[in-house]
């Protein structure tokens, strides 16, 4: 698991209206206000294939991504990869923020601007991980 204040997303994340970023000596921590959930960090990276299979899921319908899912199942995540996924999911599923970045000129770029998801909306995002 990764730190919120580690991921490309973050600023995004910290401006996001429902989040609160509560910093200490040692940590930074991302709350769901709504609920008082702790969000937690999570970075996925894939190769070239499974990311582009990454990319075309995210581009669906919530319905028929989760569909996808449980049909073919979840894309497989590497050590390394071409294709990186943060995703930081509250501790109940009520919230996700996720943002896709692929690998080019020896950097991340992102592939889309951070999305934002809450309530029964998260559930087909659970999946990925």
């Amino acid at each position: 698991m990764s730190s919120i204040k580690n991921l490309e997303m973050a600023a995004a994340l910290s401006a996001y209206q429902h989040i609160e970023i509560k910093k200490s000596l040692f940590s930074t921590k991302a709350i769901y206000t709504p609920t008082q959930s702790l969000a937690k960090a999570i970075i996925l990276e894939y190769s070239p294939s499974e990311g582009e299979r990454v990319a075309r899921l995210l581009d669906m319908p919530l319905d028929k991504m989760a569909a996808e899912i449980q049909q073919k199942g979840k894309p497989v995540a590497g050590a390394n990869g071409n294709f990186r996924l943060e995703l930081c999911l509250s501790d109940d599923h009520q919230f996700c923020a996720l943002q896709l970045f692929r690998f080019a000129d020896f950097q991340y770029k992102p592939v889309f601007e951070p999305r934002f998801y809450e309530g029964k909306d998260v559930e087909p995002f659970t999946k990925l991980i």
